[in-house]
């Protein structure tokens, strides 16, 4: 105690300089509004700085749960959509849900395959989300592909850039359908085979599912025809189809869960045994 009373004493002149300064500079931006609005613009300046930063760095850590709540809302809107062919009015999407065909997993890529015959995916979901071999797997630019085999957290998708993958696909415009196959040559290219010649096909057509089975609904996008040949033993044609889809870059995916599908194995079946 004695010591900071020595310290103020010897230093007594400076303190009270250092005061009578702080008490004239408090004055004078009292006094003078334009001295004010400087001194408080230069500190909204420094402290608008930090919590900008602050706010980037919050953002930032935030994109992954913010990613997962808008994929989940795009799964709900595409799940009401796969229900209805009015796409416009918001209260019938609503009045449709439940009659929705197709229930929706979101799932994500945690591998993925494209420099092979035979391609293939892996999700972050399995059987305890509900999902089965022969389920569509989309996302938000068109078709992606089938899914394989499944564990308790994980399956595996067989890429439509794979040599084994077939798939019903049609000409968006005329309703006449194909095979989807790839002849694994191009990862930004499939092949829509076995149209036949009375199609009226054009370069930049767009070709999506035909809706053939329970694995997809009718219209998800695949691509666009770039190219255009005829096969003269078959008299079909095989077209070429650019991808919507960059299938080297995917991040969240969606699993379609047909709720008619076991129904209507059980009647195919049953044709089958008849």
């Amino acid at each position: 105690m004695q010591q900071i009373f020595n310290f103020i004493f010897k230093n007594s002149n400076r303190i009270l300089f250092l005061l009578l300064l702080s008490i004239s500079f408090f004055l004078t931006i009292q006094a003078h509004s334009y001295h004010k609005s400087k001194i408080i613009s230069s500190a909204n300046i420094l402290s608008g700085g930090v919590y900008e930063k602050i706010n980037n760095v919050s953002e930032y850590l935030n994109l992954k749960t913010q990613n997962d709540a808008l994929a989940i809302e795009n799964a709900r809107l595409k799940s009401i959509l796969f229900a209805t062919t009015d796409s416009i009015s918001i209260t019938k999407l609503e009045k449709t849900k439940e009659t929705q065909p197709y229930d929706i997993v979101v799932s994500k890529v945690i591998h993925n395959s494209y420099n092979v015959h035979e391609n293939y995916l892996t999700l972050n979901s399995g059987k305890l989300q509900g999902v089965k071999s022969d389920m569509g797997v989309i996302n938000n630019l068109g078709l992606v592909g089938v899914i394989d085999n499944t564990s308790p957290r994980y399956s595996t998708v067989v890429s439509i850039l794979n040599v084994k993958s077939q798939i019903n696909a049609k000409i968006k415009k005329s309703n006449h359908f194909g095979s989807l196959i790839w002849n694994g040559k191009s990862t930004g290219f499939v092949q829509l085979i076995d149209v036949p010649r009375l199609a009226s096909v054009r370069k930049g057509d767009t070709i999506v599912t035909g809706g053939q089975s329970v694995i997809f609904p009718e219209n998800i996008n695949i691509g666009t025809i770039e190219k255009i040949y005829i096969d003269n033993k078959t008299n079909y044609y095989t077209l070429d189809i650019k991808l919507f889809n960059d299938m080297t870059n995917l991040g969240h995916v969606y699993i379609l869960k047909s709720r008619y599908r076991d129904e209507l194995n059980n009647l195919e079946k049953v044709k089958k045994n008849e």
